[in-house]
């Protein structure tokens, strides 16, 4: 397994089998250029196996930390630690911006998820609620 930065629409929408829609063009340029904004692709054989997208926030009275907003593992390719890889390449990426910490939001019903992230050296900070606005 090689884990690289994605710095090509090429390669976003390469890998957009592993996001929850299909990749846009626009949106893919969009992300590529938004300052903070990076997603590090897991390749097997060459073919991307898995995804994990990363923004870093900053904010004056804390400094920056990242969010990983989201991890996707294709289906042939899980429960090979590739998950696990890509959320502490992840990780990695942070510590080197500086960052302060790394935080994710899961569902508490996401076994799979909680799973590997705890299994990446993250701790359970209790339950909170997420409230969203849809446009």
């Amino acid at each position: 397994m090689e884990i690289r930065r994605a710095t090509t629409v090429a390669e976003l929408t390469a890998a957009q089998h592993l996001y929850d829609g299909p990749a846009r063009e626009e949106w893919a340029e969009r992300f590529l250029a938004a300052p903070g904004h990076l997603m590090l692709i897991a390749y097997e054989d060459g073919q991307p196996a898995g995804m994990v997208s990363g923004v870093e926030m900053l904010h004056p009275d804390k400094g920056s930390e990242m969010c990983l907003y989201e991890l996707s593992v294709d289906d042939p390719y899980r429960r090979r630690g590739i998950g696990r890889a890509l959320t502490e390449a992840l990780a990695a990426v942070a510590r080197e911006r500086g960052c302060y910490d790394m935080w994710v939001g899961v569902d508490t019903d996401n076994d799979a998820a909680l799973a590997t992230y705890r299994s990446a050296g993250a701790r359970d900070d209790g339950e909170f609620t997420m409230l969203s606005w849809e446009f």
